[in-house]
């Protein structure tokens, strides 16, 4: 899984084990230092052109250094803020030729919702408490 990571973010909130994350915004390379020191096994840093942009040469430089990738990628939408679990029984419900109403009473997501995450969704982000998880 690859974590968001924000200038803000508390490093605490990273697992240990992480080898991916997301820049959302550009971050100093001192942050980056402590993030490194939290997550040795970190190969991969994913972020938009934009950040890439803004993001100063000499983190650049410190990543490539360490010999972590840096990778571009746009991942447009918002997370999907339904637990994984319920997520996944809906979309099962649905597989299964259930009405959107009775999906809806039993799994108590708006059928709305059901539709579009059967539908439409890409199912890339996801909320887990206050931290967005790339899957």
């Amino acid at each position: 899984m690859k974590y968001s990571f924000y200038p803000q973010t508390s490093i605490s909130n990273i697992p240990a084990g992480t080898e991916q994350i997301h820049l959302v915004r550009p971050v100093k390379k001192s942050k980056i230092e402590k993030l490194l020191k939290k997550c040795p096994n970190l190969k991969e840093v994913a972020l938009s052109s934009s950040c890439s942009k803004r993001l100063a040469s000499n983190v650049k430089k410190f990543l490539k250094s360490k010999k972590i990738t840096i990778t571009k990628e746009e991942v447009r939408g918002r997370a999907i803020e339904l637990p994984l679990e319920k997520m996944l029984k809906a979309i099962e419900m649905r597989k299964d030729h259930r009405p959107l109403r009775e999906i809806e009473e039993l799994t108590r997501i708006p059928k709305s919702t059901v539709h579009y995450l059967v539908k439409y969704a890409e199912r890339r982000k996801i909320k887990k408490g206050k931290e967005t998880v790339h899957l």
